[in-house]
């Protein structure tokens, strides 16, 4: 029986890969001047760099916590898709504000500024780098599982695969979709015929085991209190996070992509695929062990798919294990290098630009390359201590990019980025676990804190000296009004009656008023300065203090340079959700307090029916 199911279902699907391979503009299409990809390009491209976690997650999960790493490894899938859930939401606000691709690091910029989100450059740069390492010694191990090699080997091994793959890039090669869909239809063959296998070889003792897991990990959660129950979900979930590094991938490739939907279908995509396959391969092995698991911690899934089909598929899952886990190598490559390039030209860091004749980020591939072999040689190639120091730049990005989300929602409410929102209390109770797992983890993996916070304060060391300093803020900012400009064109009028409309980029601009009219938009210069709509439109970009102490300060200067005028401020009226409103409502509280402040002013709450014209 087994034969012919395994048969049948390879014939399925090479026709199913063979009809969907003929379609055109699979992967790639020409638009509007210039070459997109396609969701399943995109979500191809961040599965295999997903699915490489596949031959090292499972079997680190069960070091540290047993077989409960069957239920956890499934709780954490559950809870992974729920935050990238989050992750479309961010792109759709990248597009929103013109900042595509970047991920973390360009989300964080546009909510905290330029210095805070060189804390998003490290935790990014130490996912990297941390990648490339892991992935190397994972691919030696996997690779290299049927022969006996001495450890002086396997680490003179993993240095010629970091430094291959650096030469590469150097030479302008890199991983395009096609190769990738290439390879994704082999591995895909290749993981259908194991997990088919693997059920035929299931006996009633191996479902006990998967039972016997979750009914453990269940009553460890429920048999304390509430908090006990919370932090012994964050230990497991911590041991296991690492089974789906590889998810804010795609994000950082919408650059590549025309629009964020495609962002959305490719995590969709994500979730029927790896955020499946990853628990059941889990289940399926780990319930199986049987076998001195130390022997083969490094080499798991090839060991158990020698046991499941001889020694000629346990070499294939080899080959497709080294294959896999080098094309991430190659990624962490080519997306650090991006990353790097973003940031100097932001910054004007001309000299780490530089290229060689093959249109190579040379001197970044080259600086990638000693970085990724300190690594292996501080660790020893230990794949334990890797995963540990893996785990903490993973889980601190994820942190970064719910913790923005919320900031941002908080400040802008659903204003902006409408199109596709998400609940805010599901995304606090996301920041509350990663951060809890953060905590979890910078106690518990020192080595991994270590090279986390080092690299966090020398990122943070450029954004304080040199970064603040070259700024691109700063000529957007001079590009606005000045408080003077107000005063001038107040001065330019005889007329006494003065009305100030504080207006959001969004607002409409009413003309039919009485007296002298000014239109105040304030602008974040990390977003670019909004259109000048008339003249008596004044574009003014916040400074480092609050809004409100934006607003004082212009109304200080008002008050007190011309006395003799009427003023009326006008303030628009929040017309959102409930749940907008009430974001807003720090605010309000302080607008009510004005008219204390400044007596002689007068002060308005307003709604305008939107005109079509201005």
């Amino acid at each position: 029986m087994k034969p012919i199911i395994l048969v049948l279902a390879n014939l399925v699907l090479f026709y199913l890969f063979y009809s969907i391979s003929r379609k055109k503009d699979l992967l790639s299409f020409f638009s509007e001047g210039k070459w997109w990809l396609t969701w399943l390009a995109v979500a191809v491209i961040t599965l295999m760099d997903e699915l490489t976690s596949i031959f090292y997650a499972p079997s680190e999960a069960y070091r540290h916590i047993g077989t409960k790493a069957i239920f956890f490894i499934a709780f954490t899938s559950i809870l992974i898709r729920f935050l990238s859930n989050r992750m479309v939401e961010i792109s759709h606000i990248l597009q929103e504000n013109k900042l595509i691709g970047g991920g973390v690091y360009n989300f964080s910029y546009l909510v905290t500024g330029p210095t805070l989100s060189f804390i998003a450059i490290a935790s990014i740069l130490v996912d990297y780098i941390l990648t490339a390492s892991i992935s190397t010694v994972s691919a030696v191990e996997n690779g290299m599982a049927l022969l006996k090699l001495t450890p002086d080997t396997k680490f003179i091994l993993e240095i010629i695969v970091v430094w291959a793959i650096a030469g590469l890039n150097i030479i302008g090669i890199k991983e395009n979709a096609k190769v990738t869909w290439g390879i994704f239809i082999i591995t895909a063959l290749v993981f259908i015929n194991f997990i088919i296998s693997a059920f035929f070889e299931m006996v009633p003792s191996n479902y006990v085991n998967i039972a016997v897991s979750s009914k453990e990990a269940i009553h460890e959660i429920t048999s304390g209190g509430f908090f006990d129950g919370y932090w012994i979900i964050i230990a497991n979930v911590s041991s296991c996070i690492l089974a789906y590094s590889g998810i804010e991938s795609v994000l950082q490739t919408a650059s590549l992509v025309k629009s964020w939907r495609q962002i959305k279908k490719a995590y969709t995509f994500l979730a029927l695929t790896v955020g499946i396959v990853t628990p059941l391969v889990t289940a399926l092995v780990l319930s199986h062990v049987t076998f001195p698991f130390a022997e083969h911690e490094t080499d798991l899934i090839p060991f158990y798919a020698t046991m499941l089909n001889g020694s000629v598929f346990g070499i294939l899952m080899s080959i497709v294990a080294s294959i896999t886990l080098i094309m991430a190598v190659n990624t962490a490559y080519v997306a650090s290098s991006e990353l790097i390039e973003r940031v100097a030209h932001r910054y004007g860091f001309h000299t780490v630009l530089k290229t060689n004749r093959f249109d190579s980020l040379y001197l970044v591939h080259i600086f990638n390359a000693i970085f990724y072999s300190t690594i292996i040689f501080i660790t020893s190639g230990q794949q334990s201590l890797l995963a540990e120091m893996y785990a903490l730049g993973l889980v601190a990005s994820f942190v970064i990019n719910m913790g923005c989300l919320i900031v941002y929602r908080y400040i802008k409410g659903k204003t902006e980025a409408q199109e596709y929102t998400t609940s805010r209390w599901g995304t606090i109770a996301i920041f509350c676990a990663m951060l809890s797992c953060f905590i979890f983890l910078a106690t518990h993996k020192p080595y991994g804190t270590a090279l986390w916070f080092g690299a966090t304060v020398a990122a943070l060391l450029v954004g304080l000296t040199v970064a603040r300093k070259r700024s691109p803020e700063i000529k957007v900012a001079i590009q606005g009004d000045s408080t003077m400009d107000l005063l001038l064109y107040i001065a330019s009028h005889d007329e006494k009656n003065v009305n100030i409309y504080f207006k959001r980029p969004f607002d409409q601009m009413n003309t039919k008023l009485y007296g002298t009219a000014l239109y105040i938009t304030f602008y974040s210069p990390r977003k670019g300065i909004p259109p000048k709509l008339s003249e008596n439109h004044f574009r003014i970009p916040v400074k480092r203090t609050n809004l409100m102490n934006n607003i004082e300060a212009i109304l200080n200067l008002i008050y007190f340079e011309i006395p003799d005028h009427n003023l009326t401020v006008h303030f628009g009226w929040p017309t959102s959700s409930w749940l907008d409103r009430l974001s807003v409502g720090v605010m309000t509280f302080q607008i009510m307090s004005l008219p204390m402040k400044y007596k002689k002013i007068n002060f308005r709450i307003e709604e305008f029916a939107k005109v079509d014209t201005i």
